[in-house]
């Protein structure tokens, strides 16, 4: 039980490192979109708070799911999945203003961004999507144990 819980904890620091790090970039590249320094310095803020509560929360369910014996392919499936929902539940909340406020800088890309509540809720969802694929995968190869093809050794 001792070497599970070192795993939980080792995992989900990683991950939330790890996340604040993809976070920051995703939302600066995200941040670039709106063409001002004050646009870019937001979306990286944004993208570290958000990548590290998601890193932290994929770390522990790729800990979950995988564990030591999963693989890869499943820490970035369960990231994936978990990535998608956590956004779409982030995005779904995200305040009318803040939307008007983007809006009203009239950019082509960004208004077709978040024209609604639905498509800032998927650009949310896809962008946590990418950050927790990448977080899952990457803890699930850092916590792969390799099995002897030996059994006698």
């Amino acid at each position: 039980m001792n070497r599970n819980n070192n795993l939980y904890s080792k995992s989900v620091f990683f991950g939330a490192w790890l996340g604040g790090i993809f976070g920051g970039a995703l939302g600066a590249a995200t941040g670039v979109l709106s063409g001002m320094w004050s646009g870019v310095q937001f979306g990286a803020l944004l993208g570290i708070i958000l990548g590290v509560v998601t890193g932290a929360l994929t770390g522990v369910l790729t800990v979950r799911t995988a564990g030591e014996t999963g693989g890869v392919s499943t820490g970035a499936y369960s990231g994936m999945v978990f990535g998608a929902f956590l956004g779409l539940i982030f995005g779904i909340f995200i305040p009318e203003s803040f939307r008007l406020s983007i809006l009203a800088l009239d950019i082509v890309i960004l208004n077709v961004l978040v024209q609604g509540r639905f498509e800032a809720a998927v650009l949310v969802s896809f962008l946590l999507s990418a950050l927790a694929t990448a977080v899952g995968a990457w803890i699930s190869g850092r916590n792969l144990k390799p099995r002897s093809l030996n059994p006698t050794a």
